[in-house]
């Protein structure tokens, strides 16, 4: 007689405690149960042999989920014994019905006895069976409601019903799915926003958590941030304009960005800082393999979230993959600081300049001093870089480069011929003067030396240039002078 092992378990009579014993058997590499036989190994049978069969093979199949009855194979052997033969399933984890897919429902084999599986362990099976997709994945909640995705989805005029999960990704084989999850009310995804009273994000003004649906997270925090986007007047003559610190389509796109393309594997929430100069925008989840910044810059889109990110096309909360970074971009040509995205392994950050704050820094700077090139935009370098390889351009060739219309071109070479940068021809070119030549020829110089010392140091080339652009206007000549001393000294 064999006694009882990771792979034989021994029943005496037919009670609901069986069907753990076959889920432990399914979830880890299979094995036999005897029923009809006690714990001892005695056979002592068992009594209406036809009735227990038939409640033991309905029970299996409407007490288990997944359907685990292809696995499972009956013997009735002639001494009144069932034996139940249960293969190692396919599609773990298999939970009790009733309990649903966490621990108290989910088995596994350990030793001779069927013990409640961890909660990694859980999560490790449904990798294993249905992949690394996070939104693919069956998710461990499956008590799931839809008030606000039905709210969000009757908004756009787009049917969502039972009958149109398994289309939309919700459910796969009558199983709610990570997508499901993060539609549903009980999302256990949030957005956290921080309102700071500085600069440096140290001192907190306010600060909210939104959670629930990704529909009523979205809603809520871009109400709560309308409250932070405050509005400036101007009077001129009798001319009064009104300019938001930040475009309003500029934050939607920010925030769709971050709750689309989020790396959800990550427990950790969308973080939204907030503060007199900028909004910033920090989600999990860095650049999936192959992409770069620029990449994402100029409207190259991999969606992370497939179906989250189709889902929300339907709605039409976003346009087509790629766009609302340019579009965002597009937003701020106006202004005298741009917006910037970071990207680091496991995150990535777009910031949104506060556009008041810096126009009213920009009026309140020199056009241009001597030595400094603190006044020259970036806009401003791009020309002045042009201009110093090529020599001159047309007003067509400024509105390509830079991507605007005719008017902010003429603007902007304006405001560059009042500071003395360029000049334009009879024939409507535009050139560099010597003192823009001076300037261009400086600011190479910062750039360049700034970028290789970066460089030297172990940065990657694309972040050294990133950053030597940022701060090669704001340090002093007597700063970037050590710099440059220290640099050609041990090169």
């Amino acid at each position: 007689m064999q006694y009882e092992s990771e792979r034989i378990e021994y029943k005496s009579q037919m009670i609901d405690d069986i069907y753990k014993e076959v889920i432990a058997f399914a979830n880890t590499d299979g094995g036999v149960i005897y029923l009809g036989i006690d714990d001892k190994g005695n056979q002592i049978g068992i009594d209406n042999v036809d009735e227990t069969y038939t409640r033991l093979t309905n029970g299996i199949r409407d007490a288990i989920a997944p359907d685990v009855t292809m696995f499972v194979r009956y013997v009735l052997q002639d001494n009144k014994v069932i034996r139940i033969e249960v293969g190692e399933g396919s599609y773990k984890p298999y939970y009790l019905k009733s309990k649903g897919m966490k621990p108290t429902g989910v088995y596994v084999r350990q030793g001779t006895s069927s013990v409640q599986a961890s909660p990694e362990q859980i999560r490790q099976m449904i990798k294993e069976s249905d992949g690394d997709t996070y939104e693919d994945s069956r998710s461990l909640e499956q008590e799931l409601t839809f008030d606000a995705a039905k709210t969000a989805f009757q908004r756009y005029g787009v049917e969502f019903s039972v009958e149109k999960y398994r289309a939309l990704g919700i459910t796969q084989n009558d199983v709610y799915t990570n997508l499901a999850l993060l539609l549903s009310d009980q999302c256990h995804h949030t957005i956290k926003v921080a309102v700071f009273k500085d600069e440096f994000c140290t001192e907190f003004r306010d600060s909210k958590e939104f959670g629930g649906s990704v529909f009523k997270q979205l809603d809520d925090a871009i109400n709560y941030l309308a409250l932070c986007n405050k509005t400036v007047s101007t009077i001129k003559g009798v001319v009064r304009t009104d300019k938001q610190d930040y475009p309003e389509e500029a934050i939607r796109e920010a925030l769709l960005n971050a709750l689309v393309h989020r790396d959800y594997g990550f427990s950790g929430s969308i973080i939204i800082n907030v503060n007199d100069r900028k909004m910033e925008f920090i989600s999990l989840g860095g650049l999936l393999p192959g992409l770069s910044t620029e990449d994402i810059r100029i409207g190259v889109s991999q969606p992370r979230n497939k179906k989250l990110a189709e889902i929300f096309h339907r709605l039409r909360l976003i346009e087509s993959y790629g766009t609302g970074i340019r579009r965002i971009f597009k937003l701020y040509e106006n202004c005298p600081v741009q917006p910037s995205i970071e990207a680091t392994t496991n995150a990535f950050k777009i910031v949104l300049p506060n556009m008041n704050a810096a126009s009213a820094a920009s009026e309140d700077a020199p056009a241009t001093t001597g030595k400094a090139t603190a006044a020259i935009t970036p806009q401003m370098k791009t020309v002045m870089d042009y201009l110093a390889e090529y020599g001159e351009m047309t007003d067509e060739d400024l509105q390509e480069l830079l991507n605007v219309k005719k008017t902010r071109a003429y603007l902007l070479a304006r405001q560059m011929r009042e500071n003395g940068l360029v000049n334009v021809d009879e024939d409507n070119h535009i050139h560099l003067t010597e003192e823009g030549k001076r300037i261009a020829t400086h600011i190479y110089e910062r750039h360049t030396i700034l970028s290789q010392l970066f460089m030297s140091l172990g940065v990657s080339k694309e972040t050294a240039l990133h950053d030597a652009c940022k701060i090669e206007h704001d340090l002093s000549d007597e700063t970037f002078d050590a710099i440059r001393r220290h640099y050609q000294a041990h090169r």
